[in-house]
């Protein structure tokens, strides 16, 4: 059952042919036997617990495609009555007395939420540790590093410790550990899956929500049961046709490789890039390089002033309290701070040139189909307790 694909296990237990109880059994020995090693999942439940839970859906109706599936939720999404710490000490002990969107829309799909899934503090960096459950290391070398935010959740995957996981991404927070840790991450439209109506809901547009998977076809089922409509929040986005299609004959692809030299890269990226559109080229596919089209330099300006000034309003908390002062990792201080120092003119600046950026880009997807570059620049890194540095 653990190398099945989440799509065929849902037919099994759909068929009857599998119990969610069997599923349960199976799943705890595995987070038994690996997750000493790798610490991708947290907060889990009682095993006891997490068992009759699957026996009292052995013989119900199933509820929907995750039905008696164990899944672990990213920590950064909250869960009703199971904890929450968003990787900081300010939280170890938190237990939310309600789900988030995303969680809600787990469970209603039927799944056992049985875990969390480890992150960074706060989900900020590109490598999954935090001081309240310690550091996620890469199922294929122990000693380097899942990526993040979504490392733990694509650690999961890969140990088939999940069929299927969450994670969340603001600049490459699904994408980067999902290429760590040889899985699919999606991040899908902004909109197409809502966020809480908690905070800022206008202007804070550079995250969201998306589906992982070691399938294609299990990452689109994740994401119909995560996507719709919240009434609650602007910006609806309706559910786009998420029907896998196997024939490329005609795609149009657009290869960005490093941007004209404005992204470095460590050796043998873009060859194993380019090798996979040779595949996709033998498929059908056309594969046309593409002259950057948008100066990286102003994109990355108007990124990090944007994320500045969201993390100065929405944790300035943390940097003005002293003693959540002492409890927070300097990274996101120095974030909050970069926001705090912002002018109006500054934030308003940074949303034109992001706003020029998607014009131009609508252009060119009037030309492509697809635009590709790599998912990350570098090989999966040492862990700090492995590294030289």
């Amino acid at each position: 059952m653990l190398e099945w694909s989440a799509t065929e296990l849902s037919a099994a237990i759909h068929g009857r042919r599998v119990s969610p109880s069997e599923v349960m059994a199976e799943w705890l020995a595995q987070v038994n036997a690996l997750n000493g090693s790798v610490n991708a999942i947290v907060s889990l439940r009682d095993p006891d617990a997490l068992l009759a839970e699957a026996r009292s859906l052995d013989d119900a109706e199933p509820r929907g495609w995750l039905h008696g599936i164990p899944f672990g939720v990213k920590d950064l999404v909250a869960t009703k009555g199971l904890r929450t710490t968003w990787g900081s000490p300010l939280f170890a002990d938190h237990v939310p007395e309600k789900d988030d969107l995303v969680a809600a829309r787990l469970r209603a799909a039927g799944a056992v939420i049985a875990a969390k899934t480890n992150v960074p503090e706060w989900g900020q960096g590109s490598h999954s540790f935090n001081p309240v459950f310690g550091v996620t290391r890469n199922p294929y070398d122990l000693t380097r590093s899942a990526g993040g935010s979504s490392g733990g959740a694509a650690a999961a995957l890969a140990c088939r410790m999940a069929w299927v996981a969450d994670g969340s991404d603001m600049m490459g927070s699904l994408r980067n550990p999902a290429a760590f840790c040889n899985v699919y991450g999606f991040r899908p439209t902004w909109g197409v899956v809502p966020q809480d109506a908690e905070g800022d809901t206008y202007l804070s547009t550079l995250a969201t929500e998306g589906p992982m998977a070691r399938t294609v076809e299990d990452l689109a089922r994740l994401l119909i049961v995560l996507a719709g409509e919240n009434p609650e929040v602007p910006f609806p986005r309706a559910v786009p046709d998420l029907v896998p299609d196997r024939d490329l004959t005609g795609l149009r692809v657009g290869w960005l490789a490093d941007w004209g030299g404005a992204y470095a890269m460590e050796p043998g990226i873009l060859d194993l890039c380019e090798a996979a559109l040779r595949q996709l080229e033998d498929l059908g596919a056309r594969v046309e390089p593409l002259d950057p089209p948008f100066p990286a330099e102003t994109l990355w300006s108007s990124w990090v002033t944007l994320r500045a000034m969201l993390n100065a309003g929405g944790k300035r908390a943390l940097a003005e309290d002293p003693v959540k002062r002492s409890l927070t990792k300097p990274e996101t201080l120095w974030e909050i701070e970069q926001g705090q120092g912002l002018s109006a003119q500054a934030v308003y600046e940074a949303s034109v040139i992001r706003s020029r950026w998607h014009a131009h880009a609508a252009r060119m997807f009037r030309k492509f189909d697809a635009v590709v570059l790599p998912s990350a620049q570098v090989w999966p890194a040492l862990t700090p307790e492995n590294s030289s540095i």
